[in-house]
C-alpha cells in the first residue's frame, strides 16, 4: 500500500510517499525558517500563506521523487492537529480534495502520534513495549507505547515545552530563531558546570515537566550581570542551560521506563535532534540495562513520512476521515 503523506502543522510544508508503512520512497520538506527568523518565532498568518504557495510544488516533487504517478497512490494521510489552525487547514484541505477527486481513502493523523511513528522508520526501531519522550517546540510528553495504536500519556509539560524554552533562552541571548540548534552548537564551546541553574524535577516520582522556572532563572542571571557578555560567557550560559534541561529529560524518561518495566526507551520530536541529548540518554539508559531508539535525523523535525506511516495503519484499520471533518489546534493522544 502506497500512502501520500502531507504535513503542515507549523512552519514546514512537507509531503512524502511511504510504502507499506515503513519504506520511505520520498520525503520532501520546505522550511520557512528564513521568513520567520527576523520575527524571532513563527508568525501564523505568514505560515499559512507560505503553505498555500508551497503545497502543490512539494506534493508534486514528492510524487516525482518516489518514481510513481498519482495512479499508484492507494491512500492519503494528512496532519489534522494539533498545530496552527490556519497552517493545518492548508495541508488537510489539500489532502481532502486530492483524495475525493481520485476516489481514495484518506485519514487525518494526530501530529503527536506521527512523531511516535517516526522511531519505527529508523534502522533499529524499539521493541514493544517502550517509553518515548516526545520533545519539541510545542510539546514535552512521555508516552508508554504498548502497541501500534496504544499510547498512554504518562506526563507532559505544565508550561513551556523544552524546545520552546530553548527558543526563548536563545532570544534572551540575542542568538536568533530557531534557538535549539544554535544553543546546542554554542554549548559545545561552553562549561556546563559554570552556572548552576535549577533542575525542574517538580515531583521526582511524577512525570510532568516544567521549564518556565529555568527560563526565569536564566533571565535573572542576565539581569544581575553588570558587565557585557563575552562570547565565552554566552557559551557557558548556553551549556549550563542545556545541561539543566537534559538532566531533567533523561531522568524523567528513564524513571518512567523503570516504573513501566520497559527495557527500551525512545526519543522523538525536534529536540531529539540534539546530539547531546541523544548521548546523555544513551549513556544513562545503558547504565540501567536499557536500549535507546532514535528516529533518523531527517525525521526528528516535522515531516510527512511519519504522517504517512501512521496514516497507513489508520487506513488499514478503517479509521478514515469524511468531507465534513475538520482540523483541531489542541488535543491529547
Amino acid at each position: 500500500m502506497i500512502i501520500l503523506g502531507i504535513e503542515s502543522s507549523c512552519d514546514e510544508t512537507a509531503a512524502a510517499v511511504v510504502e507499506d508503512g515503513c519504506i520511505i520512497r520520498s520525503s520532501i520538506v520546505s522550511t520557512q525558517i528564513e521568513v520567520h527568523h527576523k520575527y524571532g518565532g513563527v508568525v501564523p498568518e505568514l505560515a499559512s500563506r507560505m503553505h498555500m504557495e508551497a503545497i502543490l510544488p512539494v506534493v508534486t516533487e514528492a510524487i516525482e521523487t518516489a518514481g510513481i504517478t498519482m495512479d499508484d497512490i492507494d491512500g492519503v494521510a494528512a496532519t489534522r492537529g494539533p498545530g496552527l489552525v490556519g497552517a493545518l487547514l492548508v495541508g488537510f484541505s489539500f489532502a481532502k480534495a486530492f483524495a475525493w477527486a481520485r476516489g481514495l481513502p484518506w485519514t487525518g493523523v494526530n501530529h503527536l502520534e506521527g512523531h511516535i511513528y517516526s522511531v519505527f522508520l529508523g534502522k533499529t526501531p524499539p521493541s514493544l513495549p517502550f517509553v518515548i519522550l516526545l520533545a519539541s517546540g510545542g510539546h514535552t510528553n512521555l508516552y508508554h507505547v504498548t502497541s501500534a495504536n496504544d499510547f498512554e500519556l504518562m506526563g507532559q509539560t505544565r508550561d513551556d515545552a523544552a524546545g520552546e524554552a530553548f527558543d526563548k533562552v536563545a532570544k534572551m541571548l540575542g542568538l536568533g530563531y530557531p534557538g535549539g540548534a544554535i544553543i546546542e552548537k554554542l554549548a559545545e564551546k561552553g562549561n556546563p558546570g559554570k552556572i548552576r541553574f535549577p533542575r525542574s524535577y517538580l515531583d521526582k516520582d511524577g512525570f510532568d515537566f516544567s521549564f518556565s522556572g529555568l527560563k526565569s532563572a536564566v533571565a535573572r542571571h542576565l539581569q544581575q550581570r553588570e558587565e557585557e557578555l563575552s562570547p565565552g560567557d554566552v557559551a557557558d550560559i548556553a551549556a549550563s542551560f542545556q545541561a539543566a534541561v537534559l538532566d531533567v529529560l533523561s531522568f524523567k524518561l528513564l524513571n518512567a521506563a523503570r516504573v513501566k518495566g520497559c527495557d527500551a526507551v525512545a526519543l522523538a520530536g525536534g529536540v531529539s535532534a540534539n546530539t547531546a541529548l541523544g548521548r546523555r540518554v544513551a549513556r544513562d539508559a545503558a547504565s540501567k540495562g536499557m536500549t535507546l531508539a532514535l528516529p533518523p535525523l531527517s525525521l526528528c523535525g516535522d515531516n510527512a513520512a511519519m504522517i504517512a506511516a501512521r496514516g497507513h495503519r489508520l487506513i488499514k484499520d478503517g479509521t478514515l476521515c469524511q468531507l465534513d471533518h475538520d482540523v483541531f489546534s489542541r488535543t491529547r493522544i
